[in-house]
């Protein structure tokens, strides 16, 4: 008799468990999002200003003359994060894994959210040897957008089956929805522009994008409400093609979401525009932050 297959082995995981860790994958990945949020606006970016130490010959905050113990043990504790961000995910692996039948897609998306960790963890590392350089700040946010976004699609996943998608809603409302997420991309983007070019690139020494933080904030701005105009349009779409139910409660909550967030933007920019900028600084001839 053959043996069983080693994945086989596997204590089967129920559909209700993987949700709730897939929900925990929101959370964490959003969490340290947030964190790290926190770590720019505090200016300490360069808390710990080399990876993987935090000092060199030194994996934790240490005594220094030119870095503030409230940096090092900001930037530090967003890093000690990252490790229990990499456990939720990791065990979410596998409760994927022990679905019963296996599903390949929740597996794939599954385990996307631990590797994306790491590759965050490595992305931040280089972040810090270059030293904030903007494009890499830039680099480092979106891509935590992209691991909060598909842990959201790993938790939908969980609720649908393996078969090919079926339609809900007729094309033109998935081509609206297509529409509004490209221009929230673009939203994201220009976000960073924003933030590069303002008063919060992560330390207080670290060159500025060479753009002027009014302009690109009407960039924010406008990308904003062409996003806000989409969003509208499709809540009147959806119930215009009376959309199934849970659909509509995505939409509320992304609503709610949408309204929170407008609302931090908004601080974010007078926030950005109040605050005197240094000037931008060249490095290697080209103007960075």
């Amino acid at each position: 008799m053959a043996r069983p297959a080693l994945l086989d082995r596997l204590v089967p995981v129920p559909p209700a468990v993987v949700r709730r860790l897939a929900v925990a994958a929101v959370i964490a990945q959003a969490g340290i999002a947030v964190t790290g949020s926190i770590v720019r606006v505090t200016g300490s970016g360069l808390g710990c200003p080399t990876w993987p130490q935090c000092f060199p010959g030194s994996l934790v905050p240490t005594p220094h003359p030119e870095v503030a113990a409230l940096h090092q043990w900001v930037e530090f504790g967003n890093r000690l994060l990252t490790f229990a961000v990499v456990a939720v995910t990791g065990l979410c692996f596998l409760a994927a894994l022990g679905t019963r039948p296996r599903r390949p897609r929740l597996v794939r998306l599954a385990l996307v959210q631990p590797l994306g960790v790491v590759a965050q963890a490595v992305i931040g590392g280089f972040t810090v040897l270059l030293g904030l350089v903007w494009w890499s700040v830039s680099v480092h946010f979106l891509v935590s957008m992209a691991l909060v976004w598909l842990a959201v699609v790993l938790v939908s996943t969980v609720d649908q089956g393996e078969g090919p998608p079926r339609p809900v809603v007729p094309r033109a409302v998935r081509a609206l929805t297509g529409t509004s997420t490209a221009v929230l991309g673009a939203l994201l983007l220009a976000g960073t522009f924003v933030t590069a070019a303002g008063p919060h690139s992560g330390d207080a020494d670290t060159p500025r994008l060479a753009a002027g933080v009014p302009a690109v904030a009407q960039l924010h701005a406008d990308l904003l409400f062409a996003y806000l105009g989409l969003l509208a349009g499709l809540g009147f779409a959806l119930r215009a093609v009376a959309a199934p139910a849970p659909l509509q409660r995505r939409y509320a909550v992304l609503v709610a979401a949408a309204a929170v967030w407008t609302g931090t933007a908004e601080r974010g920019a007078v926030s950005a525009e109040s605050v005197p900028v240094p000037a931008p600084v060249p490095a290697n001839g080209t103007f960075v932050g």
